[in-house]
């Protein structure tokens, strides 16, 4: 039998869920906007923290420009806002994992909370890759092909969407053992099949490479490289939450059952002992109702249908049930007649054949006989 705690608790009205939402979604908001209001002070040297790779490689004279009126305030602004949401993550995360917690059964409660956490991990992780290994190759790089007689001002404002769009494609890109790590638990496909299809998905990363970074290679390489190699360390991970076979599962639950409660296998050795000397007829049909009673038990909480060597078996044991079951019944037959006397044959009188072969000569010999005698 399932635990209790396997099942989700009882259903809640539609109301109660929205207004359960709408107090998660508070908590949320309010998270960033309190990490928003203590940053907001530092909002210029923010900034400046984040244009240091781009100003390392420009060349001296240059500096970085505002072309609009309000890109001096906005921008700062932005960036802060950008980074309260990125630094209040885990608690937007938390806030939704207690949301959708309580609709979960037990064992996906045990998977979801350590991919929330490595998930947040990864994520930062490809943040930072970003900034202290791509941004200082791909401004190296940038700023020195630049022809001769142009001078590099980059705009303030397109700086920050530019870096914004580096730093959510290596965050999402190195989610790649999440992912990895769901498709096969949820059974769509095995680590097997991936290992197999890798030089495909080799060459999606660098696919996805070119499309969220800039048009340079050295970009494109830089993210495609690790998402491959967090591709291979998603493989190795999933081994650790790959679902049993439900085979194996079922024929675990009874030898478990058996282990826990020996008074069970007492039981059914005195019932075996008991019905020993039945017929053959009534020993058949005692199995097939204990394998029907067994499979039921085992397949309570999963059903799990007949492979085609398992049906022709079932089959054949029911043909050999019933073959067995009319043996005896013929047997059963030839012994009752056995014991009964076979009527004897008896021949019939000369007068009694005469009769037979001669009814012509019979009938007028009766009516001599009904005459009356003549003096």
């Amino acid at each position: 039998m399932s635990k209790p705690n396997d099942f989700p608790p009882q259903d809640q009205t539609f109301v109660s869920h929205l207004v359960e939402l709408r107090d998660r979604l508070l908590r949320a908001v309010l998270a960033v906007l309190v990490i928003f209001l203590c940053l907001f002070a530092f909002a210029n040297d923010l900034y400046t923290f984040l244009a240091e790779p781009l100003l390392r490689y420009m060349p001296e004279g240059t500096s970085m420009i505002a072309t609009e009126v309000a890109s001096p305030f906005l921008t700062p602004f932005k960036l802060t806002l950008v980074l309260s949401v990125f630094v209040a993550m885990p608690v937007i995360l938390y806030q939704l994992w207690a949301f959708v917690a309580p609709g979960l059964y037990q064992n996906e409660k045990r998977l979801v909370m350590p991919l929330l956490l490595s998930s947040t991990i990864l994520f930062y992780l490809g943040m930072a890759f970003a900034y202290y290994v791509v941004f200082p190759l791909v401004f190296k790089f940038l700023t020195g092909v630049a022809p001769e007689g142009v001078a590099v001002m980059t705009d303030i404002s397109r700086y920050l969407d530019f870096v914004l769009k580096l730093f959510f494609a290596f965050g999402v890109a190195f989610e790649v053992p999440i992912a990895t790590i769901l498709v096969i638990w949820a059974g769509i496909t095995t680590a097997e099949s991936l290992a197999a299809k890798r030089p495909y998905i080799i060459v999606a990363a660098f696919v996805v490479g070119m499309l969220l970074t800039p048009p340079d290679v050295i970009s494109q390489t830089l993210l495609a490289l690790p998402m491959w190699l967090l591709f291979e360390l998603g493989l190795v991970m999933s081994k650790l939450y790959t679902k049993k076979p439900k085979e194996e599962e079922s024929a675990e639950k009874p030898e478990q059952e058996t282990v826990d409660n020996p008074s069970n296998a007492e039981s059914a050795t005195q019932a075996a002992a008991t019905t020993a000397p039945a017929s053959a007829a009534t020993a058949a049909t005692a199995t097939t109702t204990d394998a029907n009673t067994a499979t039921t038990d085992n397949f309570d909480e999963e059903y799990r249908p007949l492979s085609e060597a398992e049906m022709d078996e079932e089959l054949d044991r029911i043909e050999a049930d019933e073959t067995q079951e009319a043996n005896q019944v013929s047997e059963e037959a030839d012994s009752s007649h056995d014991g009964e006397p076979h009527p004897e044959f008896e021949p019939i009188s000369e007068e009694e054949a005469h009769r037979l072969d001669h009814p012509d000569h019979t009938a007028s010999d009766n009516h001599d006989q009904d005459k009356p005698a003549k003096d």
